[in-house]
């Protein structure tokens, strides 16, 4: 079916006439994409880095992007009493223990069939381990030294310098992909 190339609505309308509901026949095309037996592609995809910054494919970045403004907002904005305090504890602790590290990974690996998603936590909060001491060890020989503002800062400059490399790997592969269409 694929291979003559319909859309994922004619698939969907395909599978409703061979008598499944709708989310069966969507399950049926996820995991026939995923393991490979139906290719699915973009009917319109992104021709250019700008495109690709723009469109779903960087959506993960945009995330990461927000999650950046409201943890500065719950640690910088928002009164440091009950209950706003525990806002800024967990976003401020998923932003040290994981977000490094899995902006990292999405660097590192690009490709969505690369790692799980398990893995892709686990090796987010190990990096996230290992990359926020090498932030305060920078920091500490620097007249700054660690306080809030500037590991907020490093981690902030870290971040997003490994979110555009990630987001610079994911738009290198998706050129790939469409030269081999």
């Amino acid at each position: 079916m694929a291979s003559s190339g319909e859309s994922v609505d004619v698939l969907l309308s395909l599978l409703s006439d061979a008598g499944f509901d709708e989310i069966e026949a969507s399950r049926i095309i996820y995991y026939g994409e995923k393991y490979g037996h139906i290719r699915l592609v973009d009917s319109n995809p992104p021709r250019d880095l700008v495109g690709f910054i723009w469109s779903w494919y960087s959506a993960w970045a945009w995330a990461v992007l927000c999650f950046l403004v409201v943890t500065s907002l719950s640690v910088f904005v928002l009164p440091q009493v009950e209950p706003w305090i525990y806002l800024r504890y967990v976003f401020g602790a998923v932003y040290v223990l994981y977000v490094p590290g899995a902006v990292f990974i999405e660097a590192l690996y690009p490709k969505r069939d690369e790692l799980e998603d398990l893995e892709r936590f686990a090796l987010g909060v190990g990096l996230s381990l290992a990359l926020v001491p090498l932030v305060g060890l920078v920091l500490n020989y620097t007249p700054w030294g660690i306080r809030l503002n500037p590991i907020y800062a490093g981690l902030s400059l870290l971040t997003l310098v490994l979110t555009g490399a990630g987001v610079y790997r994911k738009y290198g592969y998706h050129r790939l992909a469409l030269e081999s269409l």
